[in-house]
C-alpha cells in the first residue's frame, strides 16, 4: 500500500516549504496536489524533491481539463503526477436530472481519453452530492461509473457516508474501479464542531479496519490518501493519521 497526504488538508498552514518539511518529517513519502500548489509547479517540485516527496496523483478542475488541457498536462508532468483527478462540481454546475448526469459522465469519459493519450490515468473524486437520489431514483455516482466505464474512481469514503450511502456496498460493487481512496474519519456526533465534524484517522466512527480490508480484497486500490477538510492542527492530523493507518 502506498500512503499519501492530500495537501488541501494543510492549505491554512502556510508556507508550503514548512508544510512539506513537516509532512516528510512525519514519515510520508507522497503527497496529492490540488490547485493551490500549481502556481509555480517547477518551484513546488523543487521543494518536494528537497523533502523526498513524490506526487503520484493530483486534483485538477474540470474547467482546466476541458478548456486548457495543455496547461494541466504541463503541470502534471512538472510535478510527476501519474493520475489526474477531477475532484468537484460547483452547485450551480451540477445536473438536476439523470440525462444531465449522463452527459456529464460522457464529458468525463472524453477527458479520460485525452489523459490516456497524454500518458496519464484519470479518475473522478466524489463528495456527498453524488449519492443523493435524483427525481427518478437514480444516483449520480452510479450514472458516472456506468457511463464513463474507462475512468477510475478516487473514493472519498467518508463523503460516501455523509451522502447517506453504505460504503461497503459501493466497494463490493465497484471495487475494481476504486484506484485511490481518501482516508478520513468522521467525529462522533457533536464532537469536533470547529473542524466541521471531521476527525483524524482512527479517532472517529469510521470502521477503517473493515473498510481497508474491503478495499484491498475487492480490486485495484493501491494509493491511500490521508485527508481532513478542516484540521485545527495540521501536524496533529498528519502524524496521528499516519501512525493510526500503520496499525490497520
Amino acid at each position: 500500500m502506498t500512503v499519501s497526504f492530500q495537501l488541501y488538508s494543510a492549505r491554512n498552514f502556510q508556507p508550503w516549504a514548512d508544510v512539506l518539511k513537516m509532512i516528510s518529517g512525519v514519515g510520508y513519502k507522497n503527497v496529492e496536489g490540488f490547485g493551490g500548489v500549481y502556481e509555480d509547479p517547477k518551484a513546488f517540485r523543487a521543494l518536494m524533491d528537497q523533502n523526498g516527496l513524490a506526487m503520484p496523483s493530483g486534483h485538477f478542475a474540470m474547467d482546466m481539463l476541458e478548456n486548457n488541457f495543455s496547461t494541466a498536462v504541463s503541470i502534471a508532468k512538472d510535478l510527476g503526477v501519474e493520475t489526474i483527478i477531477c475532484p468537484f462540481l460547483m452547485p450551480d454546475d451540477r445536473p438536476g436530472d439523470s440525462a444531465g448526469w449522463v452527459d456529464f459522465a460522457h464529458r468525463l469519459a472524453a477527458v479520460g481519453d485525452k489523459c490516456k493519450d497524454a500518458g496519464f490515468r484519470f479518475a473522478w473524486h466524489n463528495h456527498d452530492f453524488e449519492f443523493k437520489a435524483l427525481p427518478d431514483g437514480q444516483v449520480p455516482q452510479e450514472i458516472i461509473l456506468e457511463n464513463a466505464p474507462n475512468i477510475g474512481w478516487e473514493m472519498d469514503v467518508a463523503w460516501v457516508v455523509r451522502g447517506g450511502a453504505d460504503p461497503f456496498a459501493w466497494i463490493e460493487r465497484f471495487g475494481p474501479r476504486i484506484w485511490i481512496a481518501h482516508v478520513k474519519d468522521i467525529a462522533p456526533e457533536g464532537d469536533c464542531k470547529d473542524e466541521d465534524g471531521w476527525a483524524d484517522l482512527g479517532e472517529g466512527v469510521m470502521k477503517w479496519d473493515e473498510l481497508l480490508a474491503g478495499l484491498k480484497s475487492r480490486g485495484q486500490t493501491a494509493l491511500f490518501v490521508m485527508e481532513h477538510d478542516k484540521p485545527s492542527d495540521a501536524h496533529r492530523f498528519a502524524s496521528r493519521s499516519f501512525q493510526n493507518f500503520k496499525k490497520l
